[in-house]
């Protein structure tokens, strides 16, 4: 089992910044990806950025250049420093986690982090 707890959520006005974090606990595999969905009122989950334990990154092209994914893996934490925010950057934004168990992939989500950006 994985726990995730999501931090860092916030107010902002367009333009800002927030960062947020994302603590990792219980059995954590060394091979593992992490990641952030974002979920927009009335919208479904969706993917914004990831990063595997070897450090590659993928971005969804609505946040490449304003967001960056990062972790420790030492400290379990990954973080997404988003610049620019822009209103429809508005969501909950969960924390995903990733192993192959037994060729299976188990998939973890945290209970999620508010944003809300104001015009």
């Amino acid at each position: 089992q994985v726990q995730l707890v999501e931090s860092g959520g916030g107010l902002v006005q367009a333009g800002g910044s927030l960062r947020l974090s994302c603590a990792a606990s219980g059995t954590i595999f060394s091979i593992n990806t992490m990641g952030w969905y974002r979920q927009a009122p009335g919208k479904q989950r969706e993917l914004d950025a990831l990063i595997t334990s070897g450090g590659s990154t993928n971005y969804a092209d609505s946040v490449k250049g304003r967001f960056t994914i990062s972790r420790d893996n030492a400290k379990k934490l990954v973080y997404l420093q988003m610049d620019s925010l822009k209103p429809n950057d508005t969501g909950v934004y969960f924390c995903n986690y990733q192993q192959l168990q037994a060729g299976v992939r188990m998939t973890y989500w945290g209970q999620g982090t508010q944003v809300t950006v104001s015009s």
